[in-house]
């Protein structure tokens, strides 16, 4: 008899034949508006670099300036000896920066999401979420053992029909993205308040993308919305996006701090994140907070390619984000277009189910502070010879 780990290739052809193989591209050059890719140089519209800030002097000096004192590697996990300044630095910086009480910083924004929802909850207790949340807050909801119910993208009536299934919950969580990765479009996180205070539900937003580039100064989507930390309880952001470095964090009371030191899986048995890595996103965050000019330039590009694509004969999903998504339907018209744009120097990814429902094939445009209107000409004029 043939052990099973022996018989894999036959989903692998499966895979290859329903057109969702993936590959890797290797880059052989810096994050920026331009990679290097087999010795050949393409414009990126598939970062979430979204500041542009991956690659930034100060910023990678700072990383440098760090690792030269601290090492490379944290050594250990928080709660033995790898809690090092820098991360207690950064904690501080961004519990002010998001005006909450305390933040703490994780490996990853999967380790964040997974951490917090496992932590918190339990069997007697339920979770709701949005459909299209990112996959690492519906895998902490399977591994936190709560009830899981979910409602359809940004439906409000549908979000009512689940809360009112809660009542047996000891908690209640409400989890959502701020914005929504593959869409690029907002939670209509006010009614979302209203809603969890009428059913005594904490509310937690995952604002992976709207930290750094959102809200009047860059602090997200509680700043964008105007939400107290009474309002929206549990916010996450990541440091790997707008920050342009790697790692997250949570921010909120202290008592939700303090109990996820205690508790969460994903934090207590991990080594931190190398201290550089803290160092160079508190440079991130001033930089953030010294230059709105970034802020300012992305959102001008956000709406010049918002015009100027508008007489496309392409379905975009409606975006104030810099993620544009350019909607295809099939995997294979997906790949196509992208392949087609990519013999024109420009790289755009497809992105195919299981990330997206099927038959919602589509090619995710985003935008950076980094990019200049000529690069987006090019873009849209890409657009306009391989309309399909």
């Amino acid at each position: 008899m043939t052990c099973w780990i022996n018989d894999l290739a036959p989903p692998l052809a499966q895979r290859h034949a329903d057109n969702l193989y993936r590959h890797r591209h290797t880059v052989a050059s810096a994050q920026g508006p331009i990679l290097t890719i087999a010795d050949h140089e393409y414009i990126n519209f598939s970062s979430n670099d979204y500041l542009g800030l991956a690659n930034h002097p100060s910023v990678v000096s700072s990383f440098q300036e760090a690792a030269k004192y601290f090492g490379v590697g944290a050594g250990a996990s928080h709660l033995i000896v790898g809690h090092q300044q820098p991360h207690h630095d950064l904690e501080q910086a961004l519990a002010d920066f998001t005006g909450r009480d305390r933040a703490v910083v994780f490996s990853s924004g999967y380790m964040a999401n997974l951490g917090v929802v496992s932590a918190l909850l339990s069997k007697d207790d339920t979770v709701i979420q949005d459909k299209l949340n990112h996959a690492s807050l519906i895998d902490g909801a399977r591994l936190s053992g709560a009830n899981f119910l979910r409602y359809r993208h940004n439906d409000l009536d549908h979000l009512q029909q689940q809360m009112l299934k809660t009542d047996d919950a000891s908690r209640t969580l409400l989890a959502v993205d701020g914005v929504f990765s593959m869409d690029g479009d907002m939670a209509p996180l006010k009614q979302l308040v209203d809603i969890c205070s009428e059913y005594n539900a904490a509310l937690m937003v995952d604002d992976a993308h709207g930290f750094g580039w959102l809200g009047s100064h860059g602090a997200g989507v509680a700043e964008h919305f105007d939400l107290s930390q009474k309002q929206l309880p549990i916010l996450m952001g990541t440091l790997g996006k707008s920050i342009g470095v790697f790692g997250a964090f949570v921010a909120g009371s202290d008592e939700l701090i303090e109990s996820l030191i205690q508790y969460s899986r994903s934090y207590i048995y991990t080594t931190a994140l190398p201290p550089a890595c803290a160092f160079a996103a508190q440079q991130s965050l001033n930089i953030i907070q010294e230059e709105p000019q970034r802020r300012v330039h992305l959102q001008a590009l956000i709406q010049y390619f918002k015009t100027n694509a508008a007489h496309l004969n392409f379905e975009f999903i409606d975006s104030s984000s810099p993620i544009q998504a350019l909607i295809v339907g099939g995997n294979e018209q997906a790949l196509l277009l992208s392949e087609q744009l990519k013999k024109s120097g420009i790289l755009v990814s497809a992105i195919r189910p299981p990330t997206v429902a099927s038959g919602s094939a589509r090619l995710r445009i985003t935008l950076t502070a980094a990019h200049t209107f000529a690069q987006l000409d090019q873009l849209i004029h890409a657009l306009e010879e391989y309309q399909l």
